[in-house]
């Protein structure tokens, strides 16, 4: 096995970003999981209306905006699109939450494991800095993951080929030889496009992307990780 780093992908792959629909359910009973959906997919839409809008790539979008602030538009849009009160505090509250999203529950244990093997483990996001360094501190991550990489510095989002690049900015190792997780199906799919080996977290038992090759491994959940590892 040649895989000399494991880098993921925060949100979705790490931190649990529809977990947000409890506290959602509580301030807008019976949207709590419609809220979470939208907001997830308003949240991604945003990215990509930025990222391709601008022709100046290797300047940085002059559309950008952080990740933080794109969450909290979308979810005041999905508040209207659903017709329900944006209270102010609603609305705090919810971001505060999502600053903290929900680890999933086997995520501890396998970065443990990728540490006792000497495995390099980096996060790499369209999150703002700030964002990324209170979900992995609140996740009691922060021990567990060597570098924290932010797609920020270059105001372009994943799957820009920029983005993936900035791994090797902060990673001295081949394309092939790190290993990229994602839940997300665009992002592994992007990912394995830039040339990196990919591991798509399926946990949502989704079919692959109909376009682009597969990813060159697949998984029911973070511990697929160390399945690559053993075999």
């Amino acid at each position: 096995m040649s895989i000399q780093a494991v880098v993921f992908d925060a949100y979705g792959t790490l931190f649990d970003v529809y977990s947000i629909g409890a506290l959602a359910e509580q301030l807008y009973p019976g949207q709590g999981a419609a809220i979470s959906v939208l907001w997830r997919d308003k949240q991604i839409d945003y990215t990509r209306l930025i990222t391709m809008s601008d022709p100046h790539r290797a300047e940085g979008s002059r559309y950008y905006q952080s990740f933080w602030n794109i969450t909290r538009s979308a979810l005041l849009y999905t508040l209207e699109r659903f017709k329900l009160d944006a209270k102010p505090e609603h609305v705090d509250a919810l971001m505060g939450q999502y600053a903290k999203l929900t680890p999933f529950a086997e995520n501890l244990g396998v970065l443990q494991s990728l540490k006792e093997r000497g495995i390099t483990t980096a996060i790499l996001s369209n999150g703002s800095p700030e964002m990324l360094s209170t979900a992995v501190s609140s996740a009691g991550m922060t021990d567990l993951i060597d570098h924290v990489i932010s797609v920020d510095p270059i105001r372009l989002f994943k799957t820009s080929p920029e983005a993936y690049g900035l791994v090797h900015q902060t990673i001295p190792a081949e394309k092939q030889d790190i290993l990229f997780v994602s839940s997300n199906g665009w992002d592994a799919l992007g990912a394995t496009w830039f040339g990196f080996t990919t591991l798509w977290v399926n946990r949502q038992q989704l079919p692959f992307e109909a376009i682009g090759p597969h990813p060159s491994y697949t998984g029911h959940d973070l511990t697929r990780v160390l399945d690559v590892f053993n075999h």
